[in-house]
């Protein structure tokens, strides 16, 4: 059986500083604020938000476990809930120049989401049932998300 998929749409989300909350049993956890941005695809186009979050476990193997949960409003009014779940790792002195805010070759680290997501929008019903993954880049101010559909 062969596994399909489908390009949903683009994502420029806009995210605000890191905030520490120390080390804990399975890492350092952290959050990311989520300030806004903007998405686009054949079938939807809108808004991202600000108020979502990233909430983060660094861990000790050098990989970020990411949760990411942030709502979209769709031009047409509809808002939508995504739940955005995955892991960046890649070699230390990348996620080094990453955590300065350097723009890095999205090739020279993994930085990948499984996305779900809820609406009660009859418009947007159909992406109560969708899974996606996401394939992504971290700029200084922003990630970069281009999401496909499993079919």
């Amino acid at each position: 059986m062969t596994i399909r998929f489908e390009f949903l749409m683009n994502l420029a989300v806009d995210v605000g500083g890191l905030i520490s909350m120390g080390q804990a049993p399975l890492g350092e956890r952290r959050v990311v604020a989520i300030d806004g941005g903007s998405f686009e695809g054949p079938s939807l186009r809108g808004e991202v938000l600000a108020g979502g979050a990233d909430w983060q476990i660094a861990r000790p193997d050098g990989v970020l476990d990411l949760d990411a949960r942030y709502a979209l409003r769709e031009q047409g009014g509809g808002l939508v809930r995504v739940l955005s779940q995955g892991y960046r790792h890649g070699p230390p002195e990348v996620l080094a120049a990453l955590a300065r805010g350097e723009e890095v070759e999205p090739a020279r680290y993994f930085f990948r989401t499984v996305m779900r997501f809820e609406t009660g929008a009859p418009e947007l019903a159909w992406l109560n049932k969708t899974i996606a993954i996401g394939s992504a880049e971290r700029r200084a101010r922003k990630v970069l998300i281009a999401a496909y559909s499993l079919l």
